[in-house]
């Protein structure tokens, strides 16, 4: 078996998407490799491809418990011995996993970087024979990166003490060049095969607002969504359990996430949207990295993100499936107060030097100025934040407010002339320049964008990525996706929520809506026509195949 067959088999597709075939051969050649890719771009193919080819166990380095159980999930639901250890399960539980983990019982482990330094994990993994090792969200092991986790700066040290070094792999969706180079310096990787397919998202349509009434705003835009489901972040708890009781006396399907509900209470409202019991989750960014949840037709952010990375991927678990989602910001002067009280009190890191704590507030404060730059051009938005990030782009993408005007100018009635000042009326002082007198950021009273010079966005000389031949982000985003009979398409979606509900697992895990569609089209009748669908290896196809035919058979009767 090839790394084709493997891709085929396991993940039903028929061919490596951009980028992710040179990582696969830099870890199946004992290489270290560095993939930045644009969430949904497939990068935890990268790694589990290899580790299915190579002899031995691939341990995952994840950082999150929700994003371990949705691929481990998802990998044996493809016919993938997968598990996970982490602190979700109970000592018995962990005990047992991690010795059948030693017998070889798994070909993936997903761990925690903490349970890197426990007795009994460097116990086991000393006799265990790793071939691979994966770093997925790499971007927490810099300080200079906005999900920075002290922990994941020791895995460097972990794999020197192994008695066999094997090849790493690190992947992330969000890193600048600087971060780029923590990434490498700081997990010790040995000249990486570094793979950088691009930023852009092109199914994404991003928009800018700045309401007079947030509150009404957020509630008409969400009342055009016709119960798709997104995600709306706010920047304090106190904030998401207003918007949340809000959204819910408006007769929206909501639930609420943030550190200071109870374990238990922020499992069930993650739950009840990967399994589309909610509409809307209000969340702080304690919710989201490593949420696989395909179906993300929205994110809005109801107050600013305090940097461009973090907008970026939390804007970014929209759409995943690759079907058109949208990424609203609806911004105000007072969300920059907010951002600014909160980097001041923030909490203190024991694992950084004063120098460096210093340097990082003020590297804090300059990526908050950042953003607001971004959020107050005039300019296409998508060409600000992917040169932010060192992609070359053209000045305009077609598929943005700044490039068509607002989609969403009925929200608020000032939105367009604030976020576009040269078609209504001029900000006054108090709009243009929230702070006070004494202290005024860089940004305040520049209009960014207006000469098409972003350079004033970068913290770094950027390294421009070389544009495809006929590339335009945004472009064809909106192009019609197959015709199929919606209501043979409603019969397939009610066969896969039975399933998930049977399994007790997420509908998407089954699979996803872009597979529903290619099957509503290719009218598969047999479990191994099912293997030609769209992400339908051969396990998946053998165990969710015959109740899909059956449902397809029934319907071509009863159209007859």
């Amino acid at each position: 078996m090839d790394k084709y067959d493997v891709l085929k088999q396991y993940f039903g597709h028929s061919s490596f998407r951009d980028g992710q075939e040179p990582l696969v051969n830099a870890l199946l050649n004992g290489e270290d490799a560095l993939g930045i890719m644009p969430t949904g771009a497939g990068k935890s193919v990268c790694y589990q491809v290899p580790a299915l080819l190579l002899p031995g166990i691939t341990l995952v380095i994840s950082p999150l418990i929700s994003l371990m159980k949705d691929q481990v999930a998802a990998l044996i639901s493809a016919g993938v011995p997968a598990a996970y250890l982490n602190t979700s399960l109970t000592p018995a539980q962990l005990e047992t996993a991690t010795a059948r983990a030693a017998q070889g019982a798994y070909k993936i482990i997903y761990v925690a970087p903490e349970r890197l330094d426990t007795t009994s994990f460097r116990r086991f993994a000393q006799n265990a024979a790793i071939s691979l090792l994966a770093v997925d969200e790499a971007h927490c092991v810099s300080q200079w990166g906005q999900d920075f986790r002290p922990s994941y700066l020791r895995i460097a040290d972990f794999c020197s003490s192994l008695p066999h070094r094997p090849p790493i792999g690190a992947f992330t969706a969000t890193a600048t060049q600087r971060v780029r180079q923590d990434i490498v310096r700081l997990l010790c990787l040995n000249h990486p095969r570094t793979v950088v397919t691009g930023f852009d998202r092109p199914n994404l349509y991003f928009e800018v607002l700045r309401p007079r009434d947030k509150k009404a705003a957020l509630t008409e835009i969400l009342a055009r969504q016709e119960g798709r489901c997104g995600i709306v972040y706010c920047a304090t708890r106190k904030t998401v359990e207003q918007v949340a009781a809000l959204l819910d006396a408006k007769g929206f399907s909501v639930g609420r996430y943030h550190a200071g509900l109870s374990v238990e209470e922020r499992r069930m409202s993650q739950e009840d949207f990967q399994y589309d019991r909610i509409q809307v989750i209000v969340a702080t960014n304690a919710f989201g990295m490593g949420i696989d949840k395909p179906n993300v037709r929205f994110v809005i952010h109801y107050n600013i993100p305090r940097s461009m990375e973090a907008y970026y991927q939390e804007a970014g678990r929209a759409g995943r499936d690759g079907d058109p989602a949208e990424c609203v910001l609806l911004y105000s002067g007072q969300d920059m107060i907010t951002a600014r009280w909160m980097i001041e009190h923030s909490e203190v890191n024991e694992d950084l030097t004063p120098e460096e704590q210093t340097r990082k507030r003020s590297d804090d404060y300059r990526r908050l100025e950042q953003i607001a730059s971004w959020a107050q051009r005039r300019s296409c938005l998508r060409a600000g934040f992917l040169r932010y990030f060192g992609q070359n782009a053209p000045d305009g993408c077609g598929h943005c407010s700044a490039c068509l005007g607002p989609k969403y100018s009925f929200a608020a009635s000032q939105s367009s002339k604030a976020v576009r000042p040269a078609f209504g009326r001029q900000q006054s002082a108090a709009e243009a320049n929230p702070w006070p007198d004494h202290d005024v950021p860089a940004w305040s009273g520049r209009r960014d964008g207006e000469d098409g010079n972003d350079t004033n966005l970068y913290s770094e000389k950027p390294e421009l990525l070389p544009m495809k031949k006929g590339y335009r982000p945004g472009a064809g985003v909106m192009k019609e996706a197959e015709s199929v009979n919606p209501e043979l398409l409603e019969q397939l979606r009610r066969v896969r929520a039975s399933l998930a509900g049977k399994l007790r697992m997420p509908a998407y895990i089954v699979c996803d809506d872009k597979a529903l569609r290619d099957m509503a089209a290719k009218l598969p009748h047999t479990v191994e026509e099912m293997t030609e669908v769209y992400g339908f290896g051969t396990v998946k196809a053998k165990k969710y195949g015959p109740a899909f035919v059956k449902a397809i058979s029934a319907w071509e009767t009863a159209s007859r």
